[in-house]
């Protein structure tokens, strides 16, 4: 699919967007046929409510859509997305009524309603194109949309297409799209060159585990995003319940965010040095799985003891990140669905994020406000440390009692970083019911956020 705008040279009805509270104001500067006419389809400028009135000829003359009240905006991500999705097919182009500090966010949830994931059977994403008002940076929202289609299609698609070996192709086409450089260290290699945890975790599934990176752009600041790609996660010899496995396809949600990030990087020709890293496995079960019990050897020294084979996803981002941080980067930020501690804390809308960096966490809350991205703060709290630290070994990757799971996966995550500035994303990207601009299924989370929080970050 192409989520882009429609041509300026095409016909297009105008498009009236009319707030709830606007509305007996606007009809009294109208005539009172119209005012007839949206009263006969009962139209009263509630949210998504959209009415097409009729020329002298009987063709539709131009379109009104409602905007409701300021409650129910707040209330979604993309207000202006329910109206698109209920008109008819055809081109529009916004005659009124969208605030001028909203525009770019509607415009972007309006392509976004475009969306369908129809690998499997047909869809019907809304139909409505909209022509791009001026002011707006067309190219870029076009960039987003499409970025994000990228990454609900990798995290919507089911393991048996895309597993290890697929999820590289995947990034190997990106690779191509953008000139950028594309390499991975697979199977016996991981341990030849001082991975071993990432093949710790991927060695009992039938596709080899490997560790995937690309590299793009030779000047500007150094930024190494790490993403988690586990492409399915049983629980290993902790097995998962039935029900805890049914989404397991979205457990490299934080590849698939990553890449959806790079795009967005690389289409926009950012000034900086782009380095990608993905631990791709599958945790599956077998003879040679890794068992509870066991002591672990990082690619960075530490011992891990395994008190629960069913967090592995901080085992192969472990090492990924030691790898990043000896590259000497200027920023490293990794993107994980980690825990489901961080959904108990922040449900499932909001993208929590952990940094020591006062720089990085004001302007991503700023920026996560701006681009209709939500983000929000979480402790790196060190008197927790105590709790990832087992005695028998340097770290324990399962820390018993049960509390702050989100904040004991990032502090054990912290340690294999170093002195380098970090980031950590604890996503769910996944939107459990469907909602203006976003469908049901695989979500991006934080990347907008982080792409309009990088200028000021990385001095761009």
């Amino acid at each position: 699919m192409t989520l882009s705008f429609a041509s300026p040279s095409d016909p297009s009805l105008p498009l009236y967007v009319i707030a709830q509270p606007d509305l007996d104001d606007w009809l009294n500067d109208q005539p009172q046929s119209l005012t007839n006419w949206l009263k006969s389809c009962d139209f009263t400028g509630r949210l998504g409510q959209v009415a097409l009135v009729p020329g002298p000829d009987g063709t539709p003359s131009f379109a009104v859509a409602g905007y409701g009240k300021p409650a129910i905006r707040r209330r979604k991500r993309f207000p202006l997305a329910a109206a698109a999705e209920a008109l008819p097919e055809g081109n529009y182009h916004i005659a009124s009524g969208v605030p001028a500090n909203a525009l770019e966010t509607e415009c972007l949830g309006w392509l976004l309603t475009g969306y369908a994931f129809d690998t499997y059977a047909k869809q019907s994403p809304a139909k409505a194109r909209l022509v791009a008002p001026d002011g707006i940076d067309a190219p870029r929202i076009e960039i987003l949309a499409q970025s994000e289609a990228l990454t609900r299609d990798l995290v919507n698609t089911p393991t048996a297409d895309m597993g290890p070996d697929q999820l590289q192709a995947a990034v190997e086409t990106l690779a191509q799209d953008f000139g950028a450089s594309c390499k991975a260290v697979r199977g016996q290699a991981l341990l030849d060159q001082n991975l071993p945890m990432i093949h710790a975790v991927g060695r009992a599934a039938v596709q080899d585990p490997r560790l995937i990176e690309m590299n793009w752009g030779n000047s500007g600041p150094k930024l190494t995003l790490v993403g988690k790609g586990v492409c399915f996660d049983t629980g290993g010899l902790n097995l998962k319940p039935g029900n805890s496995m049914a989404l397991m396809k979205k457990d490299m949600g934080g590849a698939a965010n990553v890449l959806g990030l790079a795009q967005m990087i690389m289409a926009m020709n950012l000034p900086l040095q782009l380095r990608v890293l993905i631990p791709a496995v599958e945790n599956s079960v077998a003879g040679n799985a890794f068992r509870p019990g066991d002591i672990l050897t990082s690619r960075k020294g530490l011992t891990v003891e395994i008190n629960n084979t069913d967090a592995e996803g901080r085992l192969v981002l472990a090492d990924a990140l030691t790898l990043a941080d000896e590259g000497g980067p200027d920023l490293v930020i990794s993107m994980a669905t980690l825990t489901g501690a961080a959904r108990v804390a922040v449900g499932a809308d909001l993208a929590p994020f952990y940094t020591d960096d006062e720089t990085a966490a004001q302007a991503l809350m700023q920026a996560g406000q701006k681009a209709a991205d939500p983000v929000w703060r979480m402790p790196f709290h060190d008197p927790y440390e105590a709790m990832i630290e087992p005695g028998i070994a340097d770290l324990d990757n399962a820390p018993s009692g049960g509390f702050a799971g989100s904040i004991t996966a990032a502090l054990f995550l912290r340690r294999f970083v170093g002195n380098s500035r970090y980031v950590h994303f604890d996503i769910y990207s996944w939107q459990p019911r469907k909602a203006p601009g976003r469908s049901k299924g695989g979500l991006g989370q934080g990347p907008r956020a982080l792409l309009t929080a990088l200028p000021e970050v990385l001095g761009l």
